[in-house]
């Protein structure tokens, strides 16, 4: 079924970010309204109050409540650019 939001077989989704990650780049995934999942990879800038800021490489900054968040880790800096 291409169109189900479940994860694969075999996969868990584990949330190992925390607001004390804050300042690190992170890889997040989130469920959105159509029940699907989304990911945004950046820094995370703020976890306060039930939200989350992550700013994208390309400047844009991504805010979602954090109860939306279903998966996440902390991962290696990003590889500079050509």
């Amino acid at each position: 079924m291409p169109d189900d939001p479940r994860p694969a077989a075999g996969f868990r989704l584990t949330v190992a970010v925390t607001p004390d990650d804050v300042g690190q780049r992170v890889s997040l995934r989130r469920r959105v309204a159509d029940g699907r999942f989304t990911d945004v990879v950046g820094v995370l800038e703020r976890w306060e109050q039930g939200r989350i800021a992550v700013r994208r490489r390309d400047e844009q900054l991504v805010e979602f409540d954090a109860d939306t968040l279903v998966a996440g880790k902390v991962v290696p800096p990003a590889p500079p650019r050509r």
